[in-house]
């Protein structure tokens, strides 16, 4: 015991550089506080004392803000950054090496008793705010962006943004990535596709528009609202300075 909880005290000087000395981890983390208290209340859900389980699962609850069932399996090197409002349902399974942020939630959608939570692989990162729901899997290595809603399997190596969650690329990392904030943004990329057909439709209608001496009043509005359409998508302005 004492082993794994050296290995998570570990786990949150890597995932977490925030993190400066021993004793803050120690005093100041309810993530590894709510881990810690899963722990002894797993042990006891498995060894049948499914009351005492629940009611510490209830106090970890009251001290940290995240909800983990008792009968949860949760793999090694597990991490929840902030924690506050996670929920972990009773039949979801995870690997090793998973990240959670705040506000995540692993809920079932069935009221019978059977396997009704995610299976959560290795090496996942899931943003704040997401939830995935149903005995659905998230593949080893994949991630999950902030508020997405995942309703249906998730392959390896898969991002996942959206509501519902779409897949937008792929990545082959085996190592948790907390750049989760660089992710693909497929309305930007659908906008970013509008605008530069828009714009080659203008400098044809402007060669027109030339040739016959004309000229609208109406297209100083209009590129008025291209540069504030410009400036609420900036991600799609990026994208193409990039390319």
């Amino acid at each position: 015991m004492l082993d794994i909880i050296k290995e998570e005290v570990k786990t949150v000087f890597e995932r977490d550089p925030a993190a400066r000395n021993l004793f803050e981890v120690l005093t100041s983390y309810p993530g590894l506080h709510a881990l810690m208290l899963h722990r002894v209340a797993h042990f006891l859900w498995k060894k049948g004392d499914k009351s005492l389980a629940r009611f510490i699962s209830h106090i970890n609850r009251t001290l940290t803000g995240i909800e983990i069932h008792p009968g949860a399996t949760i793999g090694r090197r597990f991490f929840i950054d902030h924690g506050m409002g996670v929920v972990i349902g009773e039949t979801t399974e995870i690997g090793d090496d998973v990240l959670l942020y705040q506000g995540v939630v692993l809920g079932g959608t069935s009221t019978e008793k059977r396997k009704r939570h995610p299976t959560i692989g290795n090496n996942v990162v899931i943003g704040a705010g997401a939830v995935v729901l149903g005995a659905i899997t998230v593949g080893d290595n994949s991630r999950i962006g902030a508020g997405s809603v995942v309703i249906k399997p998730v392959p390896p190596c898969a991002t996942v943004v959206g509501v519902p969650g779409r897949i937008v690329g792929e990545t082959k990392r085996e190592h948790i990535d907390l750049d989760h904030n660089r992710l693909p943004d497929p309305v930007a990329d659908a906008l970013r596709i509008i605008i530069e057909e828009q714009q080659k439709l203008e400098e044809r209608l402007l060669t027109i528009e030339n040739m016959e001496g004309l000229r609208c009043k109406i297209d100083d509005y209009f590129e008025q609202k291209k540069k504030e359409l410009a400036k609420m998508f900036p991600v799609a302005a990026e994208t193409k300075e990039g390319e």
